[in-house]
């Protein structure tokens, strides 16, 4: 799997595949810096300068996950926990009919990016 749209079309209902394509597309189009590679089959977002980690996403029956590595997770526990939106030790998962929190998901970019700016490593 090379390309987002081979990953969007592992998705089976095509309203579900849109709305995660949407998302996608938002955050690339609010953050030049970031750059989508697909990496394990799975759609991640980088940082350009140097090329590491920021966000990633995959997909299930009943929800897409987003994965801002475990540090960033525990950093906004609490916020997304107001949200409603599962969490798990790596994943945030947010159900197909959920609305999408873009204001969550920029907080977690922005720190991701500050966080990691000057990292030389993929991962924490």
């Amino acid at each position: 799997m090379d390309t987002l749209d081979e990953f969007l079309q592992t998705i089976d209902k095509p309203e579900h595949r849109e709305k995660l394509a949407t998302v996608i597309q938002t955050i690339l189009d609010r953050y030049p810096e970031l750059t989508l590679e697909i990496k394990w089959n799975q759609p991640m977002l980088l940082y350009k300068e140097n090329s590491t980690f920021i966000l990633g996403f995959s997909k299930a029956k009943p929800h897409f996950a987003v994965a801002p590595e475990k540090h960033t997770l525990d950093t906004f526990a609490k916020e997304i926990e107001k949200t409603g939106y599962q969490m798990t030790k790596m994943f945030m998962k947010i159900k197909w009919t959920d609305e999408v929190n873009y204001t969550l998901l920029y907080d977690i970019i922005d720190f991701n990016i500050h966080d990691k700016k000057d990292s030389r490593f993929f991962w924490r």
